[in-house]
């Protein structure tokens, strides 16, 4: 195994992975838009055929969240079909298929963080839209890891770090939901977790146990509030903005999709697995404003 796919090219897994696989001995084959498009099953049979990869990690999705309430059958195509068009195509091939997925497949009703036995019981059309990408991915290709990961930011896209430290540069005031708590997970750990999981296989060749879902966060769980609190302490060290950050609730910030209030998710079954222990969201955290600051 050597040669990777590496769907949704340009994204803030698909970037981290470029550095990730490499450092392991791969070779990554990154593919995106407009040559290769779920909405287009003949650009991703031709990308897949041309290039014969040895394994197959799909981060291309239908992320824009409150979006999607809008355009439900748009998300499942790249959320669901997409993955079961690789699914088909992997198992074909005879070659492992992982597939990243989220939170939101939970509704963060659970009072203790989930673990992957929990059932899922996503409240909106992303997370219904990724859950059947899992069940998709799953049943077309045996060979199947499903890791579901969470509030993902990196120094590349669209991403919370990001976004505060664009606006906490022009305000001195903000204010952030303190009432929904999660993992935030940076892109270059989670990509150094699954170029580990690529190695894993590699190495002992596939075995039943790796069939299945895995949380893949950054250890560790906080408020969107504390994140943030956290994000402008760490910048303000490396000369970055340090506004004030108001606690709000939910209720003060309604959004078109509802978000799980509680998604933290165990990592257990990644580490008993797969020997991977992820560092915790501080660390993260800083290895992205390294790069941002």
């Amino acid at each position: 195994m050597k040669r990777i796919l590496v769907t949704g090219q340009g994204g803030q897994l698909a970037t981290g992975l470029l550095e990730a696989l490499p450092a392991l001995g791969f070779e990554p084959l990154p593919v995106g838009q407009p040559d290769f498009e779920f909405d287009k099953p003949e650009t991703v049979e031709a990308a897949f055929a041309a290039l014969r990869p040895d394994a197959v990690v799909n981060c291309a999705a239908w992320t824009a969240v409150d979006a999607a309430e809008d355009d439900e059958p748009g998300a499942f195509r790249a959320n669901a079909l997409g993955p079961a068009l690789l699914g088909r195509l992997t198992a074909e091939a005879g070659i492992p298929l992982i597939q990243i997925s989220t939170d939101y497949v939970y509704d963060g009703q659970k009072p203790d963080p989930y673990v992957e036995t929990d059932d899922p019981r996503p409240v909106g059309a992303y997370g219904r839209t990724k859950l059947a990408g899992e069940w998709a991915a799953l049943a077309a290709n045996p060979q199947t890891v499903v890791m579901r990961t969470a509030w993902v930011v990196s120094p590349v896209g669209r991403n919370f770090v990001k976004t505060m430290l664009a606006v906490g540069a022009t305000r001195p005031e903000l204010k952030v939901v303190a009432d929904q708590w999660g993992n935030p997970t940076a892109a270059p750990d989670l990509a150094d977790a699954i170029a580990k999981v690529l190695a894993r296989i590699r190495e002992t060749g596939w075995q039943p146990q790796y069939r299945g879902v895995f949380h893949a966060t950054n250890a560790g769980h906080v408020s969107w509030h504390g994140f943030a609190e956290a994000i402008f302490a760490a910048a303000a060290q490396r000369g970055g903005p340090r506004p004030v950050v108001h606690a709000i609730t939910t209720e003060e910030y309604p959004t078109k999709a509802v978000r799980p209030a509680n998604s933290q998710l165990v990592l257990d079954k990644l580490r008993d697995v797969f020997g991977i222990e992820m560092p915790n969201w501080q660390q993260g955290l800083d290895r992205v404003l390294k790069v941002l600051l």
